[in-house]
């Protein structure tokens, strides 16, 4: 099937993205897809997306691939990085270069760390609405050279609508609160880790690929992706869903 113009992926993106208002509204299934977004629509090879807990420390909750994953981690760890920056500022990190001499000074656990995954540059935009926020958004590059200012602005479109979406969603439930809602985004985020170290070692692959095979499986069979970590932690996952020939 033959890719989709540019301008009609974009319009599906943002579609995709406005499309909170079901009842099972998963926040981390919906976090990944915005990461996902970002790598096919930006000039970028990574994306991650952390979210703020009520007591104000941050925690990585998708990213799109192990590497990345690992870095926003160590990242949260050291309470150091890009993240942090855009959180603590509520404004954009407009891209910064990692092999420079600033970029050591301001991150000095951060920058050898990313650029020992091959990451060249980032920029990061706040989940943010009306001085609000939830989180950020990390864009990393592997080639030379920043971000430039079109897709970074796209990139922080991408941002506000996935949090205007998460904050429209809780608003028109009547049994939670944002607090809850980011504290279960949390939690998810631990089964989901937990269920991707488990499949990894029952499929005999590594932790990434065993991730895309469990996105993929509950996409396929219309099920929450937490809904199918627990399941998995639990269980009482089908068995087909550990069949290595249904990679």
């Amino acid at each position: 099937m033959a890719e989709l113009p540019r301008e009609e992926q974009v319009a599906a993106a943002f579609v995709d993205l406005a499309d909170t208002l079901v009842q099972d509204f998963d926040v981390i299934g919906f976090l990944y897809t915005l990461a996902e977004h970002c790598v096919h629509l930006l000039d970028v090879s990574a994306a991650g997306v952390l979210l703020a807990a009520p007591s104000g420390r941050l925690v990585d909750v998708a990213a799109t691939d192990e590497s990345t994953r690992r870095l926003e981690t160590h990242s949260v760890e050291w309470g150091e990085g890009p993240c942090w920056d855009c959180f603590r500022s509520k404004q954009q990190i407009t891209g910064v270069c990692l092999d420079t001499p600033e970029a050591q000074a301001r991150w000095p656990r951060f920058t050898p760390r990313a650029r020992t995954a091959g990451l060249t540059s980032v920029a990061t935009c706040p989940l943010h609405l009306h001085g609000q926020v939830i989180g950020s958004l990390d864009l990393f590059r592997n080639r030379p050279g920043p971000l430039n200012a079109s897709h970074l602005r796209l990139g922080q479109a991408l941002a506000n609508t996935a949090t205007i979406g998460i904050l429209q969603q809780q608003a028109v439930s009547v049994q939670t609160t944002l607090t809850a809602q980011l504290e279960s985004a949390l939690d998810s985020r631990v089964v989901v880790e937990q269920a991707k170290g488990y499949l990894a070692h029952r499929l005999d692959t590594d932790p990434e690929q065993a991730f895309v095979h469990l996105r993929q499986y509950a996409r396929s069979h219309h099920v929450r992706l937490t809904d199918l970590a627990r399941q998995v932690i639990q269980g009482t996952a089908h068995p087909a869903l550990f069949d290595k020939h249904n990679q």
